[in-house]
């Protein structure tokens, strides 16, 4: 046997008198979702006067949007890859305006004697 004055059985903020310690919960409503990898989840909300549900809900198992329609779930988010700044600059400039930009920065730098 352990030694010491543990109470076995019990934790923190339990006690004989159970519900009526704590309040009534609050009436609750459960909505179920699915995602388009298939999975169900079934979170639940507050019954309040008001209070929406939400449209989408997040899969706790792969993270995708979950809708409430189980044939018709949220299409996956596109997702864009990574731009360098340069893909950026290309998107704003094109070659031709670029070799302009060039040449005005070379002669500037030539001008000031910093390259011949």
């Amino acid at each position: 046997m352990a030694g010491g004055n543990a109470i076995r059985g019990s934790r923190v903020g339990a006690g004989p008198m159970g519900e009526a310690e704590r309040g009534e919960s609050a009436p609750r409503v459960v909505v179920s979702y699915w995602c388009s990898n298939g999975h169900h989840t079934r979170p639940s909300f507050a019954q309040e006067h008001g209070l929406a549900v939400p449209e989408t809900w997040d899969c706790p198992r792969c993270g995708l949007p979950a809708g409430q329609d189980q044939d018709n779930p949220p299409a996956p988010p596109r997702v864009e890859p990574y731009k360098t700044h340069l893909a950026y600059v290309k998107e704003r400039r094109s070659d031709e305006e670029g070799a302009v930009i060039l040449d005005e920065a070379l002669d500037t730098l030539r001008q000031r004697g910093l390259i011949r």
